[in-house]
C-alpha cells in the first residue's frame, strides 16, 4: 500500500503494471477461481469425513432398542386422538404419557405479536418432558425434538416421529447409563414453538421482540446437543441428515459423521439434500452427481432459513440436526423399520451421552458434497479468495490511476482546493445512498399499515411498496446530475468507495454464510469489472440491463423461479412465470417477518449492504460526464 500512496507514485514499475494488466489479472482470478471451487467437488480435492472428538465412541455402542412395537401402538393412538384436535395438538394427551413414563412433564405457553399488517396475536404451547440423569447432576443435557403438525396442516404429518419419541423415552427410562438429562420436546407451530422455547430455556430475546416466549417451570442442565425428528411414516426409504441453521450457521461436523456412521451401521440408507452418494465418485458422473449436491447446499445455506427446527439451536452454541424420514417408491429403495430407526437414535444419544464437554473440534465451516465427504474452510477459501480478489484488484487499479491524475494535476499548477474537491465531494453521494437503503430496509412496517387502508395483505403492499421505491430510486442519478456539481473522473472516486465496500461485504460475509457470499461474488465481481460511464448509447443500454439483472429484487425472482422450474419444470411458462411471481412475494415477506422473529440477516443485508453498492454502480453507469475513452 506504501506504493500506493507514494507521491512518486507513477514512476514505479509495479503500480504501472497492475494499472496496465488489471484487467486480465482480473479475468483470470475470476475463472480460475470459480474453477476451482467446481473441482473441489471431485474426490481428489476433498476428504473424507472422520471423528475428531474421540469421546463419542460411536463404534463401543452396541444398539438393544427393541420398542418398535410400543412405537407402533404409540401412533395408532396418537392418530386417532389427532382427530379429535384436526387444528390444534394433543396437549393432555402428550402430557399424560409424558407422565407416565415417569418424566418431569410440563407445558410452555407462547405468544406471538404478528409484527406486520394487523394486530394480530398468536398463541401456542409446546409439551416437554424431562429424563433426569441418575449418574449426573443434571449440570449437561440432550434434546430429542419433534415438530407436531396437525391433520389440517399442508406439511406432510410427523406422527411417527413423536410416536418413536415416546417409545424411545419408555426404553431410555429404564436404563441407569445416563450422564446427561435428556429433554423429550415437541412443539407447536413448527420453527416458533421451538424459537419460543429456547428463548424461554436461555432467558434471551432474539429479533424485534414481538414473540413473547413465556417461562418454563421445569429445566435440565446446558443442552449440549440437539436431534430433531421428522418421521413422516413408520416405513420409510430413507433418511436425509439436515444441517443448513439460520443464517448459514452449520452444527458440528462430527454430530453430522456421527448419525451417517450410525446409520450405515444399522443398514439404514442414509442421503444429503435427498441424494445418496454415487457409486463410482471417481468419474466424471460421480463428481458430476456430487457437484449437484454441493451445489444444493450452496443454495439452501444462502437462504438463511433453517431446513428445520435444529437450525435455531446453533445460535446458543448447541449442536444439532434434522432427522427427516422419507418415503420414496421405485426401485433400488428398501423399506426401514421404526426398529432400525430407534437403534440409529439410541446409537446417538449414547454417543452424545459419552461426550466430555461441549462440541469444540472438528469443523463448525464446511461444505458437503456427500455424506461421506466434506470440504473444510481451508479448501474452500482459496478459490473464493481468487474470485473476489478481482475486486482488490480493481480497487488499487483505480486508486492508482486517480492518483497519478492527481499528481498530474498538481505539477501542472492546478489548485489543491479543486482536487480534493473530487474526493469530498463524492462523500454527499455516498452517504445518500446509503442512507435510502436504510429508509428501504425500515419500510416493511410503514408498507403494511399502509396497505391496511388500500385492502391489500401485507404480503401485497409490501411487495408494492418495495418494488416501487427500487423503481423510484433508479431515478436517482438523473436528479442528482443536476444539483452535484461533480468533476469528470470523480465517478472513479466513487467507484473505489463501491468497490471496497462490495470487497469488505464479501470476505466478512464469507466467514459467517459462506454460500451466501459465494452467489454475490460471482454475480458482482463482473459488474465491479466492467462499471463505467459510456457515450455509446448501446454501452450504456447494455450495462444498464446487465446492472437491473443483478438488483437484488430481480436475484431474489431468478432464484426463485429457478426453483419454481426444479420442481414444476412441467408447467407452461405463463404459469410458470406467475407460479414464480406469487412465490418472490411470499419469500420476499417470508425474509422480512423471519428478520422480525428469528433475526434471519438475509433481508437487512440485501437492503442495507449489498443495495447501497448496487445503487453506487447504477449512478457511474449513468454519470453525466462519461470519458471520452469509452
Amino acid at each position: 500500500m506504501g506504493l500506493l500512496t507514494d507521491p512518486g507514485m507513477e514512476r514505479s514499475k509495479l503500480p504501472a503494471l497492475l494499472d496496465k494488466y488489471h484487467r486480465p489479472i482480473c479475468i483470470f482470478l475470476y475463472v480460475a477461481g470459480i474453477v476451482w471451487f467446481v473441482a473441489l467437488a471431485h474426490n481428489s480435492l476433498n476428504h473424507g469425513t472422520y471423528f475428531s472428538e474421540n469421546a463419542l465412541l460411536p463404534g463401543l455402542v452396541q444398539g438393544d432398542f427393541h420398542g418398535d412395537s410400543q412405537a407402533v401402538q404409540y401412533l395408532e393412538s396418537l392418530t386417532e386422538e389427532a382427530e379429535k384436535h384436526t387444528s390444534s395438538m394433543p396437549y393432555a394427551w402428550l402430557a399424560a404419557h409424558f407422565t407416565q413414563l415417569g418424566l418431569d412433564t410440563f407445558t410452555h405457553n407462547f405468544t406471538l405479536h404478528y409484527p406486520l399488517g394487523k394486530d394480530k396475536i398468536f398463541s401456542g404451547k409446546n409439551v416437554y418432558g424431562i429424563l433426569r440423569a441418575p449418574r449426573g447432576s443434571s449440570t449437561e443435557a440432550v434434546v430429542v425434538s419433534a415438530p407436531y403438525r396437525p391433520p389440517s396442516s399442508v406439511l406432510q404429518g410427523t406422527a411417527p416421529s413423536i410416536a418413536l419419541m415416546l417409545a424411545m423415552a419408555h426404553f431410555f427410562s429404564k436404563q441407569v447409563y445416563w450422564a446427561k438429562d435428556l429433554i423429550f420436546l415437541v412443539t407447536e407451530h413448527e420453527q416458533l414453538g421451538a424459537q419460543a422455547w429456547l428463548q424461554a430455556y436461555h432467558r434471551t430475546q432474539s429479533g424485534a421482540g414481538v414473540l413473547d416466549h413465556g417461562d418454563l417451570e421445569g429445566r435440565a442442565g446446558a443442552i449440549q446437543a440437539a436431534i430433531n425428528l421428522e418421521l413422516h411414516s413408520s416405513h420409510v426409504s430413507h433418511v436425509d441428515v439436515k444441517v443448513e441453521g439460520l443464517n448459514g450457521q452449520l452444527p458440528n461436523l462430527d454430530l453430522v459423521n456421527l448419525i451417517h456412521r450410525l446409520c450405515q451401521r444399522e443398514n439404514v440408507h442414509h442421503t444429503f439434500k435427498n441424494r445418496g452418494d454415487h457409486p463410482r465418485p471417481e468419474t466424471f458422473h460421480g463428481w458430476v452427481h456430487q457437484l449437484q449436491t454441493l451445489l444444493s447446499m450452496v443454495a439452501s445455506q444462502a437462504s438463511g432459513v433453517p431446513t428445520g427446527n435444529h437450525g435455531l439451536f446453533h445460535r446458543y452454541g448447541i449442536a444439532a440436526v434434522t432427522v427427516e424420514g422419507q418415503q420414496q417408491q421405485g426401485r433400488g429403495w428398501r423399506s426401514v423399520s421404526l426398529h432400525q430407526l430407534g437403534r440409529v437414535l439410541e446409537g446417538v444419544c449414547r454417543s452424545l451421552n459419552n461426550l466430555l464437554e461441549r462440541f469444540h473440534q472438528s469443523f463448525f465451516f464446511y461444505l458437503l458434497p456427500a455424506t461421506n465427504r466434506y470440504i473444510s474452510i481451508g479448501v474452500y477459501m482459496p478459490p473464493f479468495g481468487m474470485i473476489a480478489g478481482g475486486v482488490l484488484v480493481k480497487a488499487l487499479a483505480l486508486w492508482y490511476s486517480t492518483s497519478c491524475a492527481a499528481e498530474k494535476q498538481l505539477q501542472n499548477k492546478q489548485a489543491k482546493k479543486k482536487i480534493d474537491y473530487g474526493v469530498l465531494g463524492c462523500v454527499p453521494l455516498v452517504v445518500l445512498m446509503h442512507m435510502a437503503s436504510v429508509a428501504l430496509a425500515c419500510g416493511p412496517s410503514l408498507l403494511s399499515r399502509c396497505g391496511l387502508l388500500m385492502a391489500l395483505s401485507a404480503e401485497d403492499s409490501i411487495f408494492l411498496g418495495i418494488s416501487a421505491f427500487c423503481l423510484t430510486l433508479l431515478m436517482l442519478p438523473f436528479c442528482l446530475n443536476r444539483y452535484m456539481n461533480l468533476q469528470e473522473r470523480s465517478w472513479e472516486i466513487v467507484k473505489i468507495f463501491a468497490v471496497l465496500e462490495l470487497g469488505v461485504l464479501l470476505f466478512a460475509g464469507a466467514v459467517y454464510n459462506f454460500s451466501l457470499a459465494l452467489i454475490i461474488t460471482i454475480s458482482f465481481t463482473p459488474i465491479a469489472f466492467i462499471v463505467s460511464p459510456s457515450q455509446s448509447r448501446v454501452k450504456l443500454w447494455l450495462k444498464s440491463f446487465i446492472l437491473i439483472l443483478v438488483h437484488p429484487m430481480s436475484m431474489l425472482f431468478l432464484f426463485v423461479m429457478l426453483d419454481t422450474w426444479n420442481n414444476f419444470g412441467d408447467l407452461p411458462v405463463g404459469k410458470l412465470l406467475w407460479k414464480s411471481y406469487v412465490a418472490t412475494k411470499r419469500a420476499l415477506m417470508y425474509s422480512v417477518v423471519d428478520g422480525l422473529i428469528y433475526s434471519n440477516w438475509v433481508f437487512q443485508v440485501a437492503t442495507q449492504c449489498l443495495l447501497p453498492v448496487w445503487l453506487l454502480f447504477w449512478h457511474i453507469v449513468h454519470y453525466p460526464k462519461p470519458l471520452l475513452s469509452d
